[in-house]
């Protein structure tokens, strides 16, 4: 087994992303800006953001945040959306979900212009993708297409069976691994909860992609030998162990299923610093004009 360690090649990418954001101020005067919007209090979402502005700094970006109590009603954060739409020194904008009920994420989605969607899941962008035409791809999937690339995996021929159909991850994962690229160019299956025969189906994966939001979701019986595993899953739970509280687990039974793989993301450490990853080149590209 090999670990597909995502803190590795995030700094590898992050580094050429810091060369690329410098050079991008030398010529324009200005930096990449990145702004997010943040709605309530909700913990995970709080340590989220935290981290991508975080990694702005790191990279050379400019990074705004914008706080919104939780009972903010949906037309003023329509209203805020519309307003930074028309802001040119803004690049990219992301909301951080969840949002409140009462607030419908898909008016949220629909109301950021593409060309600062940088969290990719804009209809323009998704069409974009769906056609292979220059488009933001969601961050997560990009961030596992990095991660793929940064350790040189062929992924050419295989089969790649995905777990989860979510729009952020599932769906658009599936697209990706059956185009003809690299990575790409898979045999894709693409399963969800109500998928008949599930374990005989991931049992035949060369590639699995977990992302159907259950603890240890994939167990050692599902895998076959050699298979290369991308867990995407995030599972909190409340621990007395941590100092933070909690302890993160994957949609893989990774103690289990590492002995069977021949690679493997770990959670935390894996996906989830690529994810940071994409968005920061999406948001790069924004600035340069790659998506109109």
């Amino acid at each position: 087994m090999q670990l597909l360690d995502g803190k590795f090649a995030s700094e590898q990418i992050k580094n050429q992303i810091a060369e690329e954001a410098a050079s991008f101020l030398k010529d324009s005067g200005r930096k990449p800006h990145l702004v997010a919007i943040l709605v309530g209090n909700d913990g995970g979402s709080e340590t989220y953001v935290a981290s991508k502005m975080k990694n702005c700094e790191k990279v050379g970006f400019k990074s705004s945040l914008i706080r919104y109590d939780v009972d903010v009603t949906e037309e003023a954060l329509l209203e805020q959306i519309r307003k930074i739409n028309l802001d040119a020194d803004v690049d990219g904008l992301i909301v951080q979900l969840p949002l409140p009920k009462h607030i419908d994420p898909e008016k949220v989605t629909e109301t950021i212009d593409y060309r600062k969607d940088v969290d990719g899941f804009h209809p323009v962008n998704l069409g974009r993708m769906m056609r292979n035409l220059p488009c933001f791809i969601p961050a997560t999937p990009y961030g596992i297409l990095l991660m793929l690339q940064a350790y040189n995996i062929d992924t050419t021929g295989k089969h790649c069976v995905v777990v989860g159909r979510s729009n952020i991850v599932g769906s658009p994962m599936s697209i990706l691994m059956a185009r003809n690229a690299n990575p790409g160019n898979c045999t894709v299956t693409l399963t969800h909860s109500r998928t008949k025969d599930l374990k005989a189906i991931v049992l035949q994966a060369d590639i699995i992609v977990a992302a159907i939001g259950q603890k240890n979701f994939v167990t050692a019986d599902m895998v076959k030998p050699g298979a290369i595993i991308i867990d995407v899953g995030i599972n909190r739970e409340s621990s007395t162990t941590t100092k933070s509280g909690y302890k993160l687990y994957g949609d893989v039974d990774f103690e289990n299923v590492a002995e069977k793989a021949s690679w493997i993301t770990p959670v935390p450490g894996g996906v989830g610093l690529m994810t940071i990853v994409g968005l920061l080149k999406n948001t790069l590209a924004s600035a340069r004009k790659e998506i109109y």
